[in-house]
């Protein structure tokens, strides 16, 4: 027992000037990896967007570095800071009420892509953008925590023990999808809802949960067939989509059928991870950046990145997200708090539906989102925001191994 406690001072002695004592260490060395690494991928695959503007380099390394240096000290502060305990209905108000006010408030700035997502902060020689629905899906795993984890209290029925945090979330999602047009924040965010829903083990929320879960079935079986030929057909005819969104739907079933129109990024992708081959080309030596291959440096870094770092590269980059998974989810099987579970399957699951959606898009196996990967594609609201909800996922695991939680 002693030797023990000796290691484990040790331990904290080694880690606790960068996070809170009884931290996950594989965690962290993993995030550290990661930005690391996406900081060098974003400096290499913007070189060829750096060609028509010099400056364009500079600025978007600079950008990168001022959010990752941001983001690890929110991060380490927040493992610092946050506790269960603090994660209460009453004083919680006011930050979901401040996240809509931001998610409102993109419509005022200009769009990007067809989404009113981003408030623009203008510097001298700089601009800098805000992504609010990023935060907002840390603000949804807490919202489920807070009203829904570890509840003791019998209610009427199940409607009154549910109507405030699918409110909150449900006007979170509608702004979003609605008001900013973005439909890959809204299904990245609605999803890691969805998965929290079901883990609270309240009685009441039982028969929600199981509808739940047939819904998500339902889902599943509905994108099947939209993603077949006769799925393309019926969506070509639907009225609420426009004709980027249809597009993007038939570059998924079929990606060769228009390589030079709305296939285009895709089929650049694909050669680039023919290229790449098993090692790669060597970091920085990708040719596929020069030419005229849209977003090489946000959504589609995942190209440029097997391109030059092979096969291998896409293996470490699986293997480091992998290690916080499945960390993260280790942890959330071995605590009992529902508070504490919920957190930390939300955070796994932040990372593991980022993954699914940006892979999946860039390979062509399902629409492209313009969901990034995080920590690799530029990015500072992505970047800030996953690496706050690694601290708070640490915070929770640091009272899990000092025994302040069960």
């Amino acid at each position: 027992m002693t030797t023990n406690k000796k290691k484990w001072k040790l331990k904290e002695g080694l880690f606790s000037f960068l996070m809170s004592g009884g931290s996950d260490l594989p965690i962290h060395l993993a995030m550290v990896a990661l930005i690391i690494y996406g900081t060098l991928m974003i400096g290499s695959a913007s070189m060829g967007l750096a060609v028509k503007d010099t400056t364009y380099l500079v600025k978007t390394v600079v950008k990168q570095i001022i959010f990752v240096i941001f983001g690890y000290f929110g991060m380490c502060k927040f493992s610092n800071w946050f506790r269960l305990d603090k994660l209460k209905k009453s004083s919680f108000s006011w930050c979901i009420i401040f996240m809509e006010t931001l998610l409102v408030s993109c419509i005022f700035f200009k769009a990007s892509g067809g989404a009113h997502a981003w408030i623009r902060i203008p510097f001298p020689g700089l601009e800098i953008s805000i992504q609010p629905s990023e935060f907002a899906k840390i603000v949804s795993i807490l919202i489920i925590a807070a009203y829904l984890g570890d509840v003791k209290k019998t209610y009427p029925n199940a409607k009154k023990l549910l109507l405030r945090p699918l409110l909150f979330i449900g006007i979170y999602l509608l702004t979003i999808v609605f008001l900013q047009h973005d439909f890959g924040s809204m299904a990245v965010n609605f999803l890691i809802v969805c998965v929290c829903l079901l883990l609270p083990n309240h009685p009441q929320l039982k028969k929600f949960q199981g509808g739940l879960k047939i819904c998500f079935c339902v889902t599943v079986a509905v994108v099947v067939f939209i993603l077949s030929p006769q799925g393309v057909k019926f969506i070509e005819h639907l009225p609420m989509l426009s004709t980027y969104q249809i597009n993007r739907f038939l570059s998924a079933v079929n990606p060769f059928e228009d390589i030079y129109g709305s296939s285009y990024q895709i089929v650049k992708g694909l050669v680039s991870f023919v290229d790449g081959g098993l090692f790669g080309v060597g970091f920085g030596n990708s040719v596929r950046k020069y030419t005229d291959f849209p977003a090489a440096n946000t959504d589609f870094i995942l190209s440029i990145l097997v391109e030059e770092c092979g096969f291998i590269g896409f293996l470490a980059l699986i293997g480091l997200y992998s290690v916080i998974i499945f960390r993260l989810l280790n942890y959330a099987n071995k605590i009992k708090n529902e508070k504490a579970k919920i957190i930390l399957v939300g955070t796994a699951m932040y990372f593991v539906i980022h993954c699914f959606f940006n892979i999946g898009g860039v390979t062509g196996m399902i629409p492209l989102t313009g969901v990034p990967l995080l920590l690799i594609s530029s990015g500072g609201s992505s970047t800030l925001s996953i690496m706050f909800c690694v601290g708070i996922a640490q915070a929770v695991i640091s009272q899990y191994n000092r025994k302040e939680i069960e």
